[in-house]
């Protein structure tokens, strides 16, 4: 009678079970959709290399994804240890651990007082439900919970769990987490490191290393240990050893390397892609940087702007392109965007001797660009070449009036205040004499005056420049207009490779995360000039024996053990100061002023940002191989 009643009882329960599963599995979401779930992942940008990690955009949770094989097996042990121990065994639910929950939910009259959750609920929950606890949603846990067990090996299950927990600070998943709390890959650390970890996944907020409860944390981490040896996972003597042993945590903040140049990336991709798909998709994004002159760039332009402090110029940029490619491999928007913050009361690169933050090198719509002064004069000069005229054409270097111009007479003054006489458009180009450049646009470069400003104009709009607006009077050749850094660096590339130019290349190319290529750089370099008249121009800005009457012998324009060509430019009051050099693979410009316009010293210019070009180039230069220009059919 009594067996009887205990098996009627148990059939109850059972035919209850099976009731409550059919009532709650209908509207389940199907096991398998969880391999169909995308987790979320944030958006990497590397340098060109992909071993150097520049920024990482993301939303609510930071994640990478990594292979259990490449999970140490001592970390698997540690959170099966604490979490669920009975885990390569139950099948889902732990229904021992489970009994002894209800036992002590009904002790203190709550249901969901206390939980006895596998790794497999765990994952369930965090995957498809909110936090909020109730009877109903326990039991489609454990419904899920046992499905997933039946139709997943326990492997890929932990595999899944360990990518997805959350670790604090916006970390899911270990791999973000190590990488987080101990700058190193998850195959990379410690047993007191994986006993971190492991300890996190109870409370990650309250036990975050850089809260109020660190030594909380660390006496979990002893605990965890202590239950590894109780599974057997490791002996005492290596639990004591490992409880002995320092664990140091990195400082946390949200870094950014080469901070002008991520932005900008940043801001491409957010143009692509929308802010969103970048916070979730785990899209790897390999940029045209090369981290080691970028290292150079920023190191030279700081020691450079303090000694520039003293010509009251207290900001520079640089930027390095491989003209062969048109890839970037360095920019910089200012000095330092770590600098000292903006003043109160500055508008970003307007009235502000330095604006860390502001972008000089690739300006805004509002304020585009700078005077680029005499590095605008190559565009006239080439175009002459174009037009037939050789570097031994002579010009008469003499005060001349070019006539009414803006309602007022056009009478320009060289640098120097001083003329030559007749001299050739080497030695006029060379030395940067300003006359015979406006002699070149206005009867050299064109027919008519008229034509001659057009033609140089659409030979700089060819080479890239994308910032001249008309009217266009004579001082053009001068850099009386505003061009852009970046650009004007790319379009001297149209000189060095004898007149091809591809527009400046950022990101090479971006992988989602099934590391498929979504995007691929395929710009091909176009011809805009042809060679010869490239040819004459680069044997005229290399040729340091026909620039020493004005600059010296030894100048910061002149490298001993490389061909470089290079021209400087200063515009109108020294309120800007030009240096762009190139050789075949290398080009390299660098501006140097102040964010609001407010005028150097005059004794300084151009040659107050040539010895900080130097220095950059110098060192870059010594990373690659010699190069020399062909030399023009005419020598």
């Amino acid at each position: 009678m009594f067996l009887s009643t205990i098996i009627s009882g148990f059939l109850i329960i059972l035919i209850g079970f099976i009731v409550l599963f059919s009532f709650y599995a209908k509207d389940l979401p199907r096991p398998e959709k969880f391999t169909e779930k995308q987790f979320t992942q944030s958006t990497k940008i590397y340098d060109r290399t992909g071993d150097v990690l520049l920024y990482e955009i993301y939303g609510e949770e930071k994640r990478t994804l990594v292979p259990i094989s490449l999970i140490p097996e001592y970390l698997k042990q540690a959170v099966i240890a604490t979490e669920d121990a009975d885990f390569y065994n139950h099948p889902g639910v732990d229904m021992k651990a489970m009994a002894m929950s209800i036992l002590a939910n009904i002790k203190v009259m709550q249901p969901t007082a206390y939980g006895a959750s596998t790794i497999n609920q765990q994952l369930i929950r965090s995957v498809y439900f909110s936090p909020e606890k109730t009877m109903s949603r326990k039991f489609k846990e454990i419904v899920l919970s046992l499905e997933l067990n039946r139709r997943y090996s326990k492997d890929q299950i932990l595999e899944w769990y360990l990518n997805q927990v959350p670790f604090g600070s916006n970390c899911y998943g270990v791999e973000t987490a190590s990488q987080t709390y101990f700058k190193k890959s998850v195959s990379d650390i410690s047993l007191e490191e994986a006993a971190v970890l492991a300890s996190l996944i109870q409370a990650p907020s309250r036990l975050s290393p850089y809260g109020n409860n660190k030594d909380e944390l660390l006496k979990r981490k002893d605990y965890v240990l202590d239950r590894m040896v109780k599974n057997n996972f490791i002996d005492t003597a290596k639990a004591e050893e490992t409880k002995k042993k320092e664990i140091t945590f990195v400082k946390i903040s949200q870094s950014i390397k080469a901070p002008h140049f991520t932005l900008w990336i940043k801001q491409q991709l957010e143009e692509m892609y929308g802010e969103d798909f970048l916070r979730e998709k785990g899209l790897k994004i390999y940029t045209s940087m090369d981290w080691d002159i970028q290292q150079i760039v920023e190191e030279e332009l700081k020691a450079g702007t303090i000694k520039n402090k003293a010509y009251n110029a207290n900001n520079a940029t640089f930027v390095a392109i491989n003209p062969k490619t048109g890839e970037v491999l360095a920019l910089t928007g200012s000095t330092d965007y770590f600098g000292d913050p903006v003043p109160a009361g500055c508008d970003p690169g307007k009235n502000c001797l330095f604006d860390p933050q502001y972008n000089v090198a690739i300006g805004t719509p509002n304020n585009p660009g700078r005077q680029p002064g005499s590095t605008f004069k190559p565009f006239a000069y080439v175009t002459a070449f174009k037009n037939g005229y050789s570097d031994k054409t002579i010009v008469a270097d003499a005060p001349t009036s070019f006539g009414v111009w803006g309602n007022q007479e056009y009478a320009p003054q060289n640098y120097d205040r001083l003329f030559r006489g007749d001299v050739t458009l080497r030695q006029a180009l060379s030395q940067s004499l300003n006359i015979p450049a406006i002699k070149t646009l206005l009867y050299l470069a064109g027919g008519t005056p008229k034509e001659g400003i057009e033609n140089t104009i659409k030979t700089a709009q060819d080479l890239g420049i994308t910032t001249l607006k008309p009217p266009f009077g004579p001082a053009i050749v001068l850099g009386g207009w505003e061009a852009k850094l970046l650009e004007m660096v790319s379009a001297y590339g149209g000189f060095a490779t004898e007149g091809m130019i591809t527009p400046p290349v950022s990101i090479l190319k971006i992988e989602n995360e099934q590391g498929d290529i979504i995007f691929e750089n395929k710009k091909e370099p176009k011809r805009v000039l042809s060679v010869e008249p490239c040819r004459i121009l680069n044997d005229i800005l290399s040729d340091n024996v026909a620039r020493t009457p004005m600059f010296g012998a030894n100048s910061s324009l002149y490298f001993k053990d490389y061909q470089v060509a290079v021209k400087t430019g200063t515009s109108e009051d020294y309120r800007d100061a030009w240096t762009i050099g190139y050789t075949p693979s290398l080009v390299g410009g660098i501006w140097v002023g102040n964010n609001n316009n407010k005028e150097m010293v005059k004794k300084a210019s151009a040659m107050i940002s040539s010895p900080m070009w130097h220095s950059i180039m110098e060192k870059i230069l010594g990373k690659m191989p010699k190069e020399t220009f062909t030399k023009p059919s005419s020598n």
